[in-house]
């Protein structure tokens, strides 16, 4: 222990040893010696601490105070603004197979790669070590793990997104089984990481260690959010529990009732503004762990922060969280513009912006031109806000329960323009599963990303961090279903159906009338139609949630044309969907094909009797 003696002062020593474990000590000796930090800061779970790391990453200029009391701005650099997908890769030992969709790298190569940019790496450095719990502390839920990180920002971020593990560290004795992650942001220029073109973000399965290069950008550094989330999903399919990229919301019903459900999104397809909804509460907004209690699948919130994107944040769609990031406290912005009276701007805001300042891409005014004469715009399109959780005013009660709460119903969301009913309920858990979260698809807009209409497939909105083949994905979820004597009830939504001329059938706040029909259904208080694809609601039932919750008329028309079973296109899909699970196999590819051709059959049977497009009043 003496190069750790040498490299830290008597309280960051005490506060290792006493955690009694000798893996965290041997991986704390194994980077000191491989970064050659300048000195090792050990934090616990005090509030001096966190005031330490928070004031330094404030004298490091890595983050720059703002106008507003507690408000600070982060900045990555112009090449480091999103998760590196390319570099980030699974290393794998020989006979291992994670299946042709999973980005993987032989495990010697890519440690002895990534361990080359670690060699002396914290050289001038300070190297912080931090512990944090995943889930609730003290809960059959919670995760103990440990950071390591040159970065104050990425240290000050995790402050504010997860919850302190120190003394939770202390109860699990001396084990390995605790999520291990250690980063580098490398050689620094103008405080953002100069040398990302050796970014890497390796992930061990094994060993349940991530390591992190060459980057700040958080979604690649910050180890506990997908990356973490990663490790648990490897981890939980064994265990008989779900690790799941899914919200968790209580919807309030009749009488003081209230049912809580988890949701599934990809990106722009509503899992935010839904978790978010005026009149509901959130337990997360991003990661759920979900086991098993009584019958029942229990969910907690994975972590206690949100990192959200900024961009479109205005005071009238999210009135909750705009009015956070405009009153003092604890928030970290990153890769907005900052103008010279420290007030911040971002892409979407909703007022007047200012005309010059410093932004990621360094001196910005407007009217600047990049090398190919675009338009630089003011601030990135994936900048984000870092908040604690309890300082929204609709965090639900139990979001720190150690228990957890009883998920009612799951919500899979995908965005497509012609084909899906707003929203649907499946006819069993493992319906829903298999057609609604198995087949989930994104649709493209020519505003965004320049190819409208081009449907991106992203089972159960989990793809890019799967940690094994999607048929064992599938089947861990079949199974967890199977187990439960109350399981969820599995419903399918769609936020972005047009009409022939293009224009959105759904209002933006509609969503709202959807959730309180779906926590009526979860409470056997509301009746379905029986389509081809799933139930949907009655036009009386609607009519009458619409004036309750909005105060908006419902037209039988509007019903109508939001609620027409499309049988062509709901074909197409199924056929979509083939293509892309054709190079599959296992017991779940077979029933999720077998789920195909009867809805395919279903679909057929209803077109032969009504036609294409049929009214929910004609079946």
């Amino acid at each position: 222990m003496n190069n750790i003696e040498q490299k830290m002062d008597e309280k960051s020593f005490a506060k290792l040893k006493s955690l009694n474990n000798d893996a965290v000590i041997d991986f704390v000796t194994k980077y000191i010696e491989l970064c050659d930090p300048d000195t090792v800061y050990v934090c616990d779970d005090s509030e001096e601490d966190r005031t330490y790391i928070k004031n330094r990453s404030v004298e490091l200029g890595e983050e720059i105070k703002l106008a507003t009391e507690g408000h600070t701005i982060h900045f990555d650099g112009p090449k480091d603004q999103a998760r590196d997908k390319a570099n980030t890769k699974y290393l794998v030992r020989e006979g291992v197979d994670l299946g042709e969709k999973l980005n993987t790298k032989d495990y010697q190569t890519g440690y002895d790669e990534v361990h080359g940019f670690f060699k002396d790496s914290m050289k001038g450095k300070q190297m912080y070590v931090r512990f944090f719990c995943l889930g609730p502390i003290k809960s059959d839920f919670s995760l103990s793990c440990m950071q390591i990180t040159d970065s104050a920002y990425v240290a000050h971020s995790e402050d504010l997104l997860y919850r302190s593990g120190y003394e939770q560290f202390k109860s699990i004795g001396n084990t390995k089984d605790f999520f291990r992650f250690v980063h580098t942001a490398g050689q620094l220029e103008n405080n953002v990481s100069k040398n990302v073109e050796n970014r890497r973000v390796f992930i061990d399965l094994d060993d349940n260690i991530v390591y992190s290069t060459n980057t700040q950008y958080a979604g690649n550094t910050v180890g506990l959010k997908k990356l973490a989330m990663r490790l648990a999903i490897n981890k939980c399919k064994d265990e008989n529990w779900l690790t799941e990229h899914m919200f968790v919301m209580g919807v309030n019903g009749p009488e003081g009732r209230k049912t809580y459900f988890a949701g599934a999104f990809p990106s722009a397809c509503g899992k935010t503004s839904t978790a978010m909804l005026p009149g509901e509460t959130i337990i997360g907004d991003d990661i759920a762990y979900i086991r098993p209690r009584n019958g029942q699948a229990q969910a907690v919130n994975v972590e206690n922060g949100i990192f959200g994107i900024i961009r479109d944040v205005n005071k009238e769609d999210d009135p909750i969280i705009w009015d956070v990031l405009n009153s003092s406290g604890e928030v970290i912005f990153s890769n907005i513009l900052k103008d010279e009276n420290d007030k911040v701007y971002w892409l979407g805001m909703g007022t007047e912006t200012a005309d010059k300042g410093i932004n990621y891409a360094g001196e910005w005014e407007k009217g600047k031109k990049d090398a190919n004469g675009n338009d630089v715009s003011l601030a990135h399109k994936n900048a984000r806000y870092t908040v604690e959780l309890d300082r929204l005013n609709n965090a639900d009660e139990n979001t720190q329960d150690p228990e957890g709460v009883s998920i009612g119903g799951f919500i899979y969301g995908g965005r497509d323009s012609d084909t899906s009913v707003p929203v649907a309920e499946s006819f069993s858990f493992a319906h829903g599963v298999l057609m609604y979260g198995a087949t989930l698809e994104s649709e493209t807009t020519a505003a965004t990303l320049g190819a409208e209409g081009v449907r991106t497939f992203n089972l159960m909105s989990i793809l890019d961090f799967l940690a094994y083949p999607l048929n064992n994905y599938i089947q861990h979820n079949l199974d967890f279903g199977a187990g439960l004597s109350n399981a969820p009830r599995v419903f399918g939504v769609n936020y972005f159906l047009k009409s022939k001329e293009g224009k959105y059938l759904n209002g933006m706040l509609d969503k709202g009338v959807w959730v309180k029909w779906m926590e009526l259904r979860v409470n056997d208080e509301a009746e379905a139609i029986t389509t081809p694809v799933g139930k949907i609601p009655l036009y009386e039932d609607l009519k009458k949630i619409f004036s309750q919750v909005l105060g908006k008329e419902y037209t039988e028309d509007q019903y109508v044309e939001q609620f027409t079973i499309r049988v062509p296109e709901l074909i197409a899909k199924i056929d979509r969907i083939r293509k892309v699970y054709a190079s599959e196999s296992g017991e779940a590819i077979k029933q999720l094909f077998t789920e195909f051709d009867a809805q395919e059959a279903r679909l057929k049977e209803l077109q032969s009797e009504k036609g294409d497009h049929i009214s929910p009043f004609d079946i």
